[in-house]
């Protein structure tokens, strides 16, 4: 293996959540794969996997997260337009790779981590270098949440493109993309749809996702499908407490390892799933 390069300096302004960026972490047999943990829009490294994070660390998994398309401020991600963003997450994996020696990593990603990243795997080299793809809250065909698809569609056909352009996007260059009938989402889904051969990919839903909807906007040709109350009925997770919820992380567990996978225990939780904190 080359020499690998040095690891970051720690960001105190944007610090990584427990278990997460040790780099010198040395993937083992069982989990030869580091696993990239690719957060929401608005969210970043620190909040968005504070509990998934280091219960993936605690079972043997080399972890790595980034917070991706700041603007402004690294505290807020994932506002670049998915395409910038989707480079940055090029070469955070490399750099994993160069630490680790790995010559492949495993995505665990939460709503706009559950899509950008797809993007760097179908366009920008990625299915060489991504073994499982897990997202949490995808939303492949979009989004039509308070009729915002149908307010841009509408004011597209009015001529007010160049007026949304130049009052959204400089703020969030990543919004419109999620909405439904984006360009953004026409070319992921073009050639046979956003799934690429050799990547295994797996979709965790919530029917009481309330901002993808309709919720089955999540689910994915060619991956397992997962809808969490299909198998927990008691299970109110929506879309941000999905990331903190113990049922969730059974299935990314078993996901990330489906030749030791496991029965999913049904745990009750609450839409702000408070007993992810103590399970």
């Amino acid at each position: 293996m080359a020499e690998a390069s040095p690891p970051p300096a720690p960001n105190v302004l944007d610090p990584s959540p427990p278990g997460s960026n040790d780099w010198s972490c040395e993937p083992s047999e069982a989990h030869p794969n580091p696993v990239v943990l690719v957060h929401g829009l608005s969210a970043n490294q620190a909040n968005n996997w504070g509990y998934i994070a280091p219960q993936l660390a605690g079972a043997g998994y080399c972890v790595f997260s980034l917070t991706y398309g700041a603007s402004g401020p690294p505290t807020v991600g994932g506002l670049a337009p998915m395409e910038q963003s989707a480079e940055q997450l090029s070469a955070f994996v490399d750099r994993v790779r160069d630490a680790t020696g790995a010559a492949k990593v495993d995505i665990v990603g939460h709503s706009e981590g559950s899509l950008m990243p797809d993007y760097y795997v179908k366009f920008l080299g990625g299915a060489e270098k991504v073994d499982r793809y897990v997202g949490m809250t995808p939303l492949w065909d979009g989004t039509e949440t308070a009729g915002l698809a149908l307010l841009n569609r509408t004011g597209q056909q009015l001529g007010l493109d160049p007026v949304l352009r130049a009052s959204l996007d400089p703020v969030c260059g990543s919004c419109r993309q999620f909405l439904t009938g984006s360009d953004f989402l026409k070319k992921l889904n073009s050639d046979g749809g956003p799934a690429v051969e050799g990547v295994t990919y797996t979709m965790i839903l919530t029917r009481y996702d309330e901002l993808v909807v309709p919720y089955t906007s999540g689910l994915l040709d060619g991956a397992t499908n997962i809808v969490l109350q299909d198998g927990c009925p008691t299970d109110l997770a929506e879309h941000v407490a999905v990331a903190f919820d113990p049922v969730t992380l059974q299935h990314i567990r078993n996901a990330l390892d489906p030749d030791h996978a496991t029965p999913v225990r049904c745990t009750p939780v609450g839409p702000d799933a408070p007993t992810a904190a103590t399970s």
